[in-house]
């Protein structure tokens, strides 16, 4: 499937070209991702009941739980890792991409040695979870204060109050079917 189909759609994740926090540029995209180039990835966590999990830090950020990999971890280890400490939730099955952020770091050097560099790949994807405890809240992580399980498009209502580009990117995934109960 080509981005064109979701380009209208979606203007504030295809407009999207600087991210200054991370001093990069980036280009939304559908395509696959190459294994080696994925530096981070979130999640469009939904539980058995179609309900989407959403957390908020301490700053009072909003987001889809997620974060940068560590050196040599399997993108299905990435996402339970970044569940239990971020949204206190175990995942169930399978990792789907979706669609990511195409990266290039105007930066000298990677934000972490072992992340790809000057081009990297932030990905997103769907997970069946069930949030099972507190999230852990690693010392060198996100101080999670709340984790929320909502219907798809209160998800992206309550998220559009601090991260736009993260509602956009759960409204993408509502939009291709990726998000609902399961059978």
């Amino acid at each position: 499937m080509s981005d064109d189909r979701w380009r209208g759609r979606f203007p504030r994740l295809y407009g999207l070209t600087h991210v200054a926090y991370a001093g990069c540029d980036v280009r939304y995209t559908v395509e696959p991702a190459p294994d080696h180039l994925v530096s981070r990835l979130h999640l469009v966590a939904v539980t058995a009941a179609g309900r989407v999990v959403v957390s908020r830090s301490v700053q009072g950020w909003r987001f889809l739980p997620g974060g940068t990999r560590e050196p040599g971890e399997p993108l299905t280890e990435l996402a339970r890792r970044e569940l239990v400490e971020e949204a206190g939730a175990t995942l169930l099955g399978e990792v789907r991409p979706f669609s990511g952020f195409a990266v290039r770091s105007r930066e000298a050097a990677p934000y972490r040695a072992h992340l790809p560099h000057p081009h990297a790949h932030w990905l997103h994807a769907v997970a069946p979870v069930e949030v099972t405890g507190p999230p852990s809240c690693p010392d060198d992580g996100e101080q999670i204060t709340e984790v929320l399980e909502l219907p798809p498009a209160d998800a992206v209502a309550y998220l559009e109050v601090h991260d736009p580009v993260h509602a956009d990117v759960l409204a993408h995934a509502v939009a291709l079917g990726l998000v609902g109960p399961r059978g």
